[in-house]
């Protein structure tokens, strides 16, 4: 987001706790090192490798409540806003510091792989693997992917798309945008969502990500009381008849998510949440942390394999060190890549995720 367009706090602090939980989800469930330490905390190791995943539903969540905000704040597509310009940019916002992070993915793997042999560790690419990643198409396409978690900026990437083309099909009427984001939103809580060959398409997300989006218009000062309470009764309603018809823990956080993100607006916290630096910090840079930390991870994971053996302490150390590296990779990347290359329209920038 550029710095003209007003931080909110509450956001900041939803994103940075989600993008921690992803990075402690991927030491976790990757790398020699936590097979070692979670002989010292096994509760927690295997807390973060199976739980902390679910983080995700955050980012789907606020990135859809951000959206919103930006593009539609009243329920209708800005004016003088069209698809493709909007799409291309998200593209390039996207893009830009996640090619530069692939190379750094593909040296990580190569370092890791001089100083240990591990099967969390990708395999070289090829130039059509490498060009299924640039294009976003590697989910799609069933490619290897390079680093964990890549498969989220493919999704975020058309879930915006996909967002953009409803607002614009029903920019014509005043609510028949908000028809369209609700009605393909149930679709996906009660289909889309439960049918895992879904998994690399956006109506599989979608209903997480329009929770986001009529979060923002459900919690809109400038709508009656009235309308207010009527559109949060059906889309908050018909997620937990969703969740009835059968339970997924990723929907009832996505749900769990936007109530808070409609209490926070409604009562004023949105604005009012104290700044704290850390957490600004910390939330400013998740997109570079998101993009950089595995191959980091496996770096540290090389090298205490090779020069620390199985010490369980010495290798909870090592987790550690790695958390720390991830958010330093992070720091640098943000400064150096990552707002060096993000254009000025003033769009949700792009969100960590597992």
């Amino acid at each position: 987001m550029s710095n003209t367009v007003r931080r909110l706090a509450f956001i900041d602090l939803l994103k940075a706790s989600a993008a921690q939980l992803v990075v402690l989800h991927h030491l976790a469930f990757y790398g020699p090192m936590s097979d070692a330490a979670r002989e010292l905390l096994p509760g927690l190791v295997d807390w973060f490798s199976e739980y902390a995943r679910i983080a995700v539903q955050v980012f789907l969540v606020v990135g859809g409540f951000l959206a919103a905000r930006g593009l539609a704040p009243e329920g209708r597509l800005r004016s003088g806003l069209t698809p493709l310009p909007l799409i291309l940019q998200r593209y390039r916002r996207l893009a830009g510091p996640y090619l530069v992070a692939l190379l750094v993915a593909i040296a990580g793997a190569w370092l890791a792989d001089r100083w240990m042999d591990h099967e969390s560790i990708p395999a070289a690419p090829g130039w059509t693997q490498f060009a299924a990643h640039a294009l976003l198409l590697h989910n799609i396409l069933g490619v290897e992917a390079l680093s964990a978690g890549v498969w989220y900026v493919a999704i975020d990437f058309q879930l915006f798309a996909l967002l953009v083309l409803l607002l614009w099909l029903g920019a014509r009427r005043r609510y028949l945008g908000m028809a369209l984001v609700l009605g393909l939103a149930l679709a996906s809580l009660f289909h889309f969502n439960r049918d895992a060959e879904w998994d690399i398409w956006a109506p599989y997300f979608f209903g997480s990500y329009a929770l986001g989006v009529l979060a923002w218009w459900g919690s809109d000062p400038r709508w009656s009381g009235r309308g207010r309470s009527l559109m949060l009764a059906l889309v908050f309603g018909a997620a937990l008849l969703a969740l009835l018809l059968d339970f997924r823990l990723r929907i009832a956080v996505a749900l769990g998510v936007a109530a808070c993100l409609v209490l926070a607006r409604r009562g004023g916290i949105l604005e009012r949440w104290p700044d704290w630096r850390p957490v600004t910090f910390l939330a400013r840079i998740s997109y570079s942390t998101f993009l950089v930390h595995f191959p980091v991870c496996l770096v540290v994971n090389s090298l205490f394999v090779r020069y620390g053996g199985e010490d369980p302490w010495l290798n909870l150390m090592g987790m550690g060190l790695a958390w720390a590296a991830s958010l330093g990779a992070g720091t640098l990347f943000h400064r150096w890549v990552e707002t060096a290359r993000l254009p000025a329209l003033h769009l949700p920038r792009p969100a960590a995720a597992d």
